[in-house]
């Protein structure tokens, strides 16, 4: 299906960590789609930069915050029903690794923070929008979770954890949450992104190579996937986590 299917028209969205990379593609995705979006991230000027290449304001508003930060989560949902008159598609994008080295050696006030942005926030993220639409409308929830997720990462273990809780998480709402809100995961392997950058700049070349499509991602290959799973394309997908690896785990490797 092209972008330029209308498959999200009349659907509101909120994306989280989205002025650039990962979130940024989704949320132009299903802006392009036809949907209208809330895009959120912790620099205002940033976010608004985006927002206002995403769309008009009639299609785009931002929110400024701290994804993990309850109150920030409820201003976040009221802009998007102030905004739009519904909300129908949550994404959790927002995650952070901010260390690098083995599990066994990590400040445990990091692995905390970690688990916080990358687990919990998820989780009161998908409480806000339940209770605020999702119970009586229906609705669905993607959270962008990672390989390192489903098989042990050297050096990124905490971060890995984070993940594999949150695939977890995806498939405890989905039990939950049927059969009117759908709730599914997407597990990138290396994607373009700043956030990613230490993993492949310099070397990408050589970071591509076990992978049998011998490219890395770029944030575009997670928006058209995020895509697809809120739409009514996926009505009768729930609690999965789609690797979108460029074939990576086939060859056993992270």
């Amino acid at each position: 299906m092209s972008a330029g299917t209308l498959r999200h028209e009349g659907r509101a969205a909120i994306v989280t960590g989205a002025s650039r990379g990962i979130g940024y593609a989704i949320a132009e995705r299903i802006v392009a789609e036809g949907g209208k979006v809330v895009v959120t991230a912790r620099k205002a000027e940033a976010l608004a930069a985006a927002a206002g290449q995403l769309g008009t304001p009639e299609q785009v508003r931002w929110v400024a915050g701290n994804a993990s930060d309850p109150a920030h989560q409820d201003e976040v949902v009221a802009t998007a029903l102030e905004a739009f008159g519904s909300l129908d598609y949550m994404v959790n994008n927002t995650g952070i690794n901010p260390a690098y080295g083995r599990m066994v050696d990590i400040d445990l006030e990091a692995a905390s923070k970690i688990f916080d942005t990358n687990v919990v926030a998820a989780i009161g993220w998908a409480q806000k929008a339940y209770r605020a639409s999702f119970e009586a409308n229906g609705g669905a929830i993607v959270n962008i979770a990672s390989v390192a997720g489903l098989l042990p990462a050297p050096n990124i273990g905490t971060y890995g954890a984070s993940k594999a809780a949150l695939i977890h998480v995806t498939k405890e709402l989905a039990v939950e949450l049927g059969p009117t809100i759908r709730v599914n995961a997407v597990a990138p392997a290396v994607v373009k992104t700043r956030f990613a950058g230490a993993l492949y700049e310099g070397r990408e070349e050589e970071v591509a190579r076990p992978y049998p499509l011998k490219r890395l991602g770029e944030p575009e290959d997670i928006g058209s996937v995020v895509s697809f799973l809120l739409s009514s394309d996926a009505s009768w997908v729930t609690g999965q986590t789609i690797t979108v690896d460029g074939g990576l785990l086939l060859t056993g490797g992270v």
